[in-house]
């Protein structure tokens, strides 16, 4: 029942009141955890894909882990295009779209244009 502050009362039946905010504070939970889950996922770009494809370069799901992670660090240091080099291959990321625009293997670098930072990835 709740008391209203002019003294009448109004009571929802059928409803229980502390089950709804329980559902609505889960679901805001649920929902912030799958944003950040979002937000944190590395993207190929197209032209990427293709790259990698061509040149015989993988990337798994713990690889991309390890680029997001630079991509973090990178972001916090106002980065915006940056040269990423993880294991033998080159990839050029956007750091604020959180997307890989390209790649290469380490032996085709022989300059790079148009990035603001690199990060050599562990």
């Amino acid at each position: 029942m709740i008391q209203r502050i002019d003294g009448t009362s109004n009571s929802f039946t059928g409803i229980n009141n502390s089950r709804v905010k329980n559902n609505s504070t889960e679901n805001n939970e649920n929902f912030s955890k799958i944003l950040a889950q979002k937000q944190d996922q590395v993207k190929i770009s197209k032209h990427a894909r293709q790259r990698l494809s061509a040149r015989n370069l993988d990337l798994q799901n713990s690889d991309l882990s390890h680029i997001g992670q630079a991509m973090n660090e990178l972001n916090e240091k106002g980065s915006k295009d940056s040269l990423l080099l993880y294991k033998d291959m080159g990839l050029i990321a956007n750091v604020q779209n959180r997307t890989i625009i390209t790649a290469m293997n380490v032996n085709e670098i022989n300059t790079v244009t148009n990035i603001d930072s690199t990060k050599f990835v562990k």
